[in-house]
């Protein structure tokens, strides 16, 4: 068991989002690389947007994991 659980849970939802991010980074980008209908741009355009939702989760998973390290290592 790890001397610091709560930044061990902290760091792997960081990790687990940063995951989940790349796949909706790989979904966009394989939708990006076929030649597209119009129902084809929409699955596109829905997959940039849930990229970008993937990145707000992963920026507030790290800022979470960065305020606890701040907090346990500098006391602010």
């Amino acid at each position: 068991m790890s001397e610091y659980p709560e930044l061990d849970a902290l760091q792997a939802d960081y990790k687990n989002a940063v995951e989940a991010w790349i796949g909706a980074i790989r979904k966009e980008e394989e939708l990006a690389s076929v030649n597209h209908t119009v129902a084809e741009v929409d699955k596109w355009e829905a997959a940039h947007f849930d990229e970008d939702e993937m990145r707000s989760i992963v920026k507030a998973a790290k800022a979470k994991y960065e305020d606890a390290l701040r907090a346990k290592f500098f006391g602010f």
